[in-house]
């Protein structure tokens, strides 16, 4: 005998052994029992959710020879020759082969002839949106005002394209697409009635890949037993579904978390060992991304799909709920872009090389005053696609290391042309007097005057202005910063500092873990002052809002009130 596909050999055969859309199997069945049977019936949703399944069943219902019911005997002719496919009263009609109108139109001739075994003919027509508009002009007549022996069943998976005509003359039942875990609940009781040893985790993923669709999984299933020799292993499922290992996907997210692009890049690397779908993998970030986010939420609930949730818990902790956004909107938007880069494995890279660059601007919070990372809140700020990388030029001076030799003494000649030092030269009259030096607290005030964008004002805003001693200007900057003191952003910050001061002076860097000491104990860098300002007016803003008599009726009348972080301050 030959082999039958699980799709057919599996398929339900009555209301009781349908898996999920009990939503419309409880309708149908009040309807049958009750004896209130609408003459058309009209089944939609995506591939392999049930809809001609549904369909065949009801057709066996109305007519199985032990009376009209919701539940047939399925032993008796009727229902066997319709489980068969060869019952002479349940025309099946293909709308995509049959949608020329001739064809409609003698389809429609038969309609008024008799029932020739059954006790209702009917009419399941599939794909019933491919038909023509003629066609469906055709059908119309007859579909509103068939012979009490006829029924129509329609399904489709675009009803959109369906004439308001036809839906308006049919009772419609939406299908859903079916949970993975009933998916994955159905093919385990298959697996064990055909005596196929499985792991748990490849049925998971089998139902995962089937996007809702039971047929979908069934032949995935098929595929599967085949690949794996009669059994379904989880290892032998994933590389047939060119699926990615779970604990890669965590361990990539956590390296983005610590801004670690060499971690990152090797991770990347392990997984193009795997001769992988990258657009699998970047699905399979925005997967594990959306557990995140919902433990964030709601840190109890547990995703039985997943089987770490130990690690998702991890990069919950590590990771900020902004992160967790950006991260998320980067990998749609690269899966999405991912058909246009050169090679996929690019498209990827550049993808999570986008997740290392760019960092979200904080939220304020009634907790702590907003900080923006940038002077502009709607900008986000940059981060270095490589972390690890020290600039060339030995521009960033952690310690004292690096000397800096004082400029030499300038020499006057005197009177009797002999050269003393030690005296200042008096400037030419034909050259412009030398700008003073910086002085910390002027930081924030020149800084804006600047004029700098992108990396450079990042630095710029994040630092506190140390010593300027006429040639060269060093700067505090955090560690967490340390990142934007790259070779080509001192090179700009200088040139832009050398145009302002109208001397040349190169940039150096200090880089510190705490607060500010010594001198510099309570002065702000040009990013905290900022934000402190904007906090201010913030607050002002609200306090002015709350004391507004119109404001206060609104509130009382609406029982409403006012979020502080929604209110935009004007510029």
């Amino acid at each position: 005998m030959s082999y039958q596909v699980l799709a057919r050999k599996w398929r339900p055969r009555d209301f009781e052994r349908m898996s999920g859309q009990r939503h419309v199997v409880r309708a149908l069945v009040n309807a049958l029992d009750t004896d209130r049977i609408h003459h058309a019936f009209l089944f939609t949703g995506t591939r392999g959710v049930g809809k001609t399944t549904l369909a065949r069943i009801l057709a066996k219902c109305l007519n199985c020879e032990q009376g009209v019911s919701s539940k047939p005997c399925g032993e008796c002719s009727a229902c066997l020759e319709i489980d068969g496919g060869r019952f002479v009263d349940l025309l099946e009609v293909d709308a995509a082969s049959r949608s020329k109108v001739d064809e409609t139109r003698e389809l429609m001739d038969n309609v008024h002839v008799a029932p020739t075994r059954g006790r209702y003919k009917v009419y399941l027509i599939d794909e019933v949106h491919m038909f023509s508009e003629k066609s469906f002009n055709a059908l119309l007549k007859t579909l509103e005002e068939p012979p009490p022996h006829v029924k129509f069943l329609l399904a489709t998976t675009d009803p959109q394209k369906l004439p308001i005509t036809v839906l308006s003359r049919c009772l419609k039942f939406n299908l859903k697409r079916l949970p993975a875990a009933e998916i994955a609940a159905y093919i385990e009781n298959i697996l064990v009635a055909e005596s196929i040893p499985f792991e748990a985790p490849a049925l998971t993923d089998l139902a995962r890949s089937a996007d809702g669709s039971m047929r979908d999984a069934l032949s995935l299933l098929d595929q599967a037993i085949a690949h794996g020799g009669g059994k379904v292993a989880q290892d032998e499922v994933c590389t047939m579904l060119g699926m990615v290992d779970r604990s890669r996907i965590v361990d990539l997210i956590g390296a983005l978390a610590a801004g670690d692009a060499p971690a990152t890049m090797a991770v990347a690397a392990a997984i193009a060992e795997d001769a992988v779908d990258w657009r699998e993998v970047l699905g399979e970030m925005v997967n594990t991304l959306h557990r995140v986010a919902v433990c964030q939420v709601l840190p109890r609930t547990k995703d039985e799909e997943f089987e770490s949730d130990e690690a998702i818990d991890a990069l919950a902790a590590r990771l900020t709920p902004e992160d967790v956004q950006l991260f998320y909107e980067i990998a749609l938007r690269g899966r999405r872009d991912l058909s246009l880069a050169p090679e996929p494995r690019l498209g990827f890279e550049m993808t999570v090389i986008r997740m290392l660059a760019f960092e979200p601007e904080s939220v304020p919070t009634a907790a702590a005053p907003p900080r923006p990372a940038v002077a502009r809140p709607s900008e986000p700020a940059m981060r270095s696609a490589v972390r690890s990388a020290v600039p060339s030029k030995a521009s960033i001076e952690a310690s004292s290391k690096k000397t800096v030799q004082p400029a030499p003494e300038a020499k006057v000649a005197d009177a009797g042309g002999q050269a003393q030092s030690g005296d200042p030269v008096p400037p030419p009259s034909d050259r412009a007097p030398p700008a003073a030096t910086l002085q910390p607290e002027q930081w924030r005030e020149t800084v804006e005057s600047l004029g700098l964008v992108a990396l450079a004002q990042q630095l710029a805003i994040h630092s506190l202005l140390l010593d300027d001693n006429g040639k060269r200007v060093k700067l505090e900057v955090p560690s967490a910063k340390k990142a934007l003191a790259n070779e080509s952003t001192l090179e700009v910050l200088a040139a832009a500092l050398s145009d302002h001061l109208g001397r040349s002076v190169d940039v150096v860097v200090v880089l510190t873990e705490g607060g500010q000491e010594g001198p510099l104990k309570g002065i702000e860098t040009p990013a905290e002052s900022g934000a402190r300002e904007e906090d201010s007016r913030r607050r002002e803003a609200v306090r002015k809002l709350q004391e507004d008599p119109g404001v206060k009726l609104i509130c009382d009348t609406f029982d409403a009130r006012i979020r502080p972080e929604m209110i935009k301050l004007a510029d």
